[in-house]
C-alpha cells in the first residue's frame, strides 16, 4: 500500500465547525489493492484543529459515489465541509471508475464492487480501533444502493446512512419488459463492454449549474460515453434486487435528502423506501425544485442548506458522553429533542 499527503484546506469556519477549536482539514491519497489484485484509488479528508488539543473526529464517513463518477474530485466538496465539522472521510473509486484499476466505465460484477468496499472500509475501522465508535455511509445515486448493500452485508455494524437522492428501483415507467431483460442477459455474455445503451445526457439532467457540468466534462476521471452493456444490465439487475428484497430489510438509522425536481432517480422511490424500511430511526427530507446532485450541483445556498441538514442529522446520532455524570448542552438537548419529534410524526 502506497500512501501520499495532498495539501490542507482552507481557513475559516464553515458550516458544521466548532465554535471550540475551529476545524480545518488535511487531505490524503492512497492506493490500495482489492481481493482481485486491482489497485483501487483511495482518499480521505481528516479534521484538524488549529488549537493544539489532541481528540478523534466525530466519527467516521464512508462515501460511496455514483456511477460515472469518482471520489477525489467529484466529492472533493462533500469530503471537505464534513471534515471541517470533525468527522473523518473516506472515499474509494470503484473499479473502472476514477483513478482505480479497470476498463473505464465497466462494472463487469455489482456484487465485487460492494465487496471492495466493505473489505477497504472494515480495514480503516479497525485502524481506528475504539477510539471511534461511530461509523456512517453517505452513498450518493448509485452509492445509495451499495450503502444499502454494505448495511445487509453487516447489518449491526454501521450506525447509519446519508442516501443522497439514491438509486434503489427502477421507476415504473423505465422497467423493461422481462423478455427485453433476457435478451440483455444473453447479449452481455458476447459483447459485455460494448457503448451501444441508448441513454439521455446525465451530465445536463443531474447538475443545475453549468459550472459544475463543465467540471464533470473536463474531468478525466469521469466516464462520460454510453454505458457499457454489462454495466447497464448490472445496475438494472441490483436496482430489481434492491425493490424487491432490500427495501424492507433496511434496518440501521438513515436520512434520505433528494430534490423534488431529480429527473435521475425518481424521489417518489426514496418516499416507497422510507414507508418500507423496518428502521426506526429514518428521515425523509425532499427539497422542492432541487435537482439529482444536491451536494455539488445546486446553487451554494441550496447545497448549504443541504448539508447543514446532513451535518445536523450526523451530529445528532455522533454525540457520545464521556461520562454518567456529563450533561448535554441546552442547545444540543433541544435540538435532539425537535428531531426526535419530527422524525416520530413522519417529518418530511
Amino acid at each position: 500500500m502506497s500512501c501520499s499527503n495532498g495539501g490542507g484546506g482552507g481557513g475559516g469556519r464553515d458550516d458544521g465547525g466548532e465554535e471550540d477549536g475551529v476545524l480545518d482539514h488535511e487531505y490524503q491519497e492512497e492506493y490500495v489493492r482489492n481481493s482481485r489484485g486491482m489497485k483501487l484509488f483511495a482518499c480521505r479528508w481528516l479534521p484538524r484543529r488549529r488549537r493544539k488539543e489532541s481528540r478523534p473526529p466525530k466519527a467516521l464517513v464512508f462515501l460511496c459515489h455514483g456511477y460515472a463518477v469518482e471520489c477525489g474530485v467529484t466529492m472533493r466538496g462533500t469530503g471537505e465541509r464534513l471534515a471541517r465539522a470533525g468527522y473523518a472521510v473516506y472515499g474509494l473509486d470503484y473499479e473502472g471508475h476514477g483513478r482505480s484499476d479497470g476498463l473505464q466505465g465497466y462494472v463487469p460484477d455489482f456484487q465485487a464492487l460492494v465487496q471492495d468496499c466493505d473489505d477497504y472500509f472494515a480495514s480503516i475501522v479497525r485502524s481506528h480501533g475504539p477510539t471511534v465508535r461511530h461509523r456512517f455511509l453517505l452513498g450518493e445515486s448509485m452509492g445509495g444502493a451499495v450503502a444499502l448493500l454494505l448495511h445487509r452485508a453487516r447489518p449491526d455494524f454501521w450506525t447509519g446512512a446519508v442516501l443522497v437522492a439514491p438509486m434503489c428501483k427502477i421507476a415504473d415507467d423505465m422497467r423493461p419488459h422481462p423478455v427485453v431483460v433476457n435478451i440483455l442477459r444473453a447479449m452481455t455474455s458476447i459483447i459485455p463492454t460494448w457503448k451501444i445503451v441508448p441513454t439521455n445526457d446525465v451530465i445536463d439532467a443531474a447538475y443545475r449549474t453549468q459550472e459544475k457540468r463543465d467540471e464533470i466534462r473536463g474531468n478525466p476521471y469521469c466516464y462520460k460515453d454510453k454505458p457499457r452493456l454489462k454495466t447497464a444490465f448490472e445496475l438494472l439487475k441490483v436496482s430489481l434486487h434492491v425493490e424487491a428484497n432490500l427495501l424492507h430489510q433496511v434496518s440501521l438509522p438513515f436520512l434520505i435528502v433528494h430534490g423534488g425536481a431529480d429527473k435521475v432517480t425518481d424521489p417518489s422511490v426514496s418516499e416507497l423506501l422510507y414507508r418500507s424500511a423496518a428502521s426506526q430511526d429514518k428521515t425523509l427530507k425532499l427539497y422542492p425544485g432541487m435537482w439529482h446532485a444536491l451536494t455539488s450541483g445546486e446553487s451554494p445556498n441550496n447545497i448549504r442548506t443541504v448539508f447543514q441538514d446532513i451535518i445536523a442529522w450526523l451530529d445528532h446520532r455522533s454525540y457520545t458522553l464521556t461520562s454518567s455524570t456529563e450533561k448535554l448542552p441546552e442547545v444540543e438537548q433541544k435540538a435532539r429533542h425537535d428531531d426526535q419529534h419530527h422524525e416520530q410524526h413522519g417529518n418530511k
